[in-house]
């Protein structure tokens, strides 16, 4: 599969501020040459999370987390490696590369979206070709820019029409792969997609990975969309994102509705901040892929019961999410009606108002959590408390869980201490008080690590890479037969590779096993200044290719050549070793 070249992560890395972007999300304070905050992955009153702009690294003395601005993306904002990395990219104005590492042979994830280009484009001109499905859309109010924009085609009656156009065995094997096709159990190939007006869903790229269709005429399901496959994971896209990024430069606020039609018809009236989740709830990853285009996001519901259903399933998804800086409102429609048929009957402007008078989640919470309880009453209050920390313990922001925490407690006609002693009087009963209490709960803390010599001069060749550049004797360092001397030797020569921090150092290492324990020497904490720990790393190359590491070294070669003879280079070796030996016996 394409992996991100490293030279990219390393230039990445190299324009990312990551105190700008922890200070985004977790309030900073300077310390010197360093800034501390508490840490946002456990709870704490005195703060022991410190980021250090010089080594472009971040590390929690009460936790131990640590890590890089990807690290950071990746757990604070629960995102995925290559997410976190498009998400610093688009901040820094850069486009990501990808290298093609797959070797010899086809790359399957290329065969998928040459298979989907190729549906796309036969999907659009079939479109062209028919009538009735032309009518259709021109029925439900589209213009043809629209369809086009958004790349609408057709999918005609028959059983093998897309099939047919498969060249070869590899185009209909990456069509079945995504679910184009399909093959029954008597083993019949044949079109998912039959009779339907097509809508393409794209990545953030613009290239298409899966379809919706919706019928024309009557028939059952009105809507069908793509089944799962590598490159397309429903509760992870947004229809319609893509699209709003190309008609829009700035995007300050993103209108999640539910059907594709809801997002052309929208976009269609002018409104090109609409998206859809694709036949089920937002999900966490919805909403923070959301969140990452628009600081306010607008969830759109139908008035009735079941949209109030889903309209919860998206607030409780969205909690742990929510962090200060983000907006979350819900805009719920008359019943019978859908955004599609909104816009239609009161236009562009009262559509806008509708959405910009949106309720707060806090009010909704605040609405929702006190039904049915009467709030002047002891028990009334005790039953708001119940309901509220379950939820509250979602929320990883402290600072949004508290400005929550006084709104219930407003709700509830108590003092905001009143209100967090009732809380954390049955949190004792019922578990962890909150959700800061409950991430620290799942990570206990590390037993200490023990610095051996060569886990110490890896830590410091981490912490300051441009000391690699005086190591001495770097080959006889390398064939040392000690655990952990192969990973130091690796270190020391990317790290005299060019200027890189402690960041771009442990990235090189992300995919390989020995990046967590890395990543844990370059936060353990080695006291002294520069010089000091020069001298600290030259003390222990110096013992580690002394005496006791030349006699391990002959015993070894010695034992080779009586089993199976050297060779002209280990021959050199070893006459260097006995010359190694014999100094070290004068000097000693």
């Amino acid at each position: 599969m394409a992996r991100i070249p490293q030279h990219f992560i390393d230039e990445l890395l190299a324009r990312t501020d990551i105190v700008d972007l922890i200070d985004g999300r977790v309030p900073l304070k300077k310390k010197g040459s360093e800034y501390a905050a508490c840490c946002p992955f456990h709870s704490e009153k005195t703060p022991s999370f410190y980021v250090v702009p010089d080594k472009q690294f971040y590390h929690c003395f009460g936790c131990g987390a640590h890590g890089t601005a990807l690290s950071f993306l990746m757990e604070y904002d629960n995102m995925e490696f290559r997410d976190a990395v498009r998400e610093l990219a688009d901040a820094a104005g850069l486009e990501v590369p990808e290298d093609d590492d797959s070797g010899p042979g086809p790359d399957p994830d290329g065969a998928l979206r040459e298979a989907l280009a190729h549906a796309d484009q036969w999907f659009r001109q079939q479109l062209k070709q028919s009538s009735e499905a032309k009518a259709y859309l021109k029925g439900r109010g589209l213009s043809g820019r629209t369809a086009a924009d958004f790349g609408l085609g057709y999918a005609p009656e028959g059983w093998s029409g897309l099939l047919d156009t498969a060249a070869n065995e590899a185009r209909r094997d990456a069509l079945l792969a995504t679910g184009m096709l399909i093959r029954n159990d008597r083993g019949r190939v044949y079109d998912r997609f039959r009779g339907r007006v097509m809508f393409p869903i794209r990545d953030t790229r613009g290239r298409t990975i899966a379809f919706g269709g919706r019928i024309i005429g009557e028939g059952e399901p009105k809507y069908l969309n793509s089944p799962e496959h590598p490159l397309f994971h429903k509760g992870q896209e947004l229809y319609g994102l893509y699209e709003a990024r190309q008609a829009l430069r700035d995007i300050p606020r993103l209108l999640v509705v539910e059907g594709y039609m809801d997002v052309i018809a929208l976009a269609d009236a002018g409104i090109h901040w609409a998206v859809a989740t694709l036949g089920t709830a937002a999900t966490p990853d919805h909403l923070n892929k959301a969140f990452r285009t628009a600081n306010e996001v607008v969830c759109c519901f139908d008035g009735d019961n079941a949209g109030r259903r889903a309209a919860w399933r998206a607030l409780e998804n969205a909690l742990p999410v929510l962090r200060t800086g983000r907006e979350l409102r819900f805009l719920f429609l008359p019943e019978g009606e859908d955004p599609d048929s909104m816009v239609h009957k009161e236009g562009r402007e009262a559509f806008e108002t509708r959405v910009a008078s949106a309720t707060t989640l806090s009010r909704w919470l605040r609405e929702r959590l006190s039904e049915g309880l009467a709030l002047d009453t002891a028990e009334g209050r005790a039953g708001l408390v119940a309901r509220a920390r379950p939820l509250l313990d979602k929320v990883r922001d402290e600072v949004y869980r508290s400005l929550l925490a006084d709104e219930l407690a407003d709700a509830a006609g108590l003092a905001p201490e009143r209100w967090a002693a009732m809380l954390a009087q049955g949190g004792e009963r019922a578990g962890p008080k909150d959700a800061a209490a409950r991430r620290q709960a799942q990570r206990p803390p590390r037993p200490a690590l023990r610095l051996t010599p060569v886990r110490e001069a890896i830590a410091l060749i981490l912490q300051a890479p441009p000391l690699a550049a005086d190591i001495p004797d770097r080959a006889a360092l390398a064939r040392l037969d000690i655990k952990g001397v192969s990973t130091l030797s690796e270190l020391i020569e990317q790290a005299g590779e060019t200027e890189l921090t402690t960041a771009s150092l442990l990235e090189r290492w992300r995919d390989r096993p020995e990046h967590p324990h890395l990543a844990r020497l370059a936060a353990h904490p080695i006291p002294g200044d520069e010089d000091s720990r020069r001298e600290r790393l030259l003390d222990i190359i110096r013992r580690l290719i002394g005496p006791r590491a030349v006699e391990a070294r002959l015993e070894a070669l010695l034992k080779r050549e009586s089993e199976s003879g050297l060779n002209a280079e280990e021959k050199s070796e070893l006459k260097a070793l006995y010359r190694a030996r014999l100094e070290h016996q004068r000097t000693g």
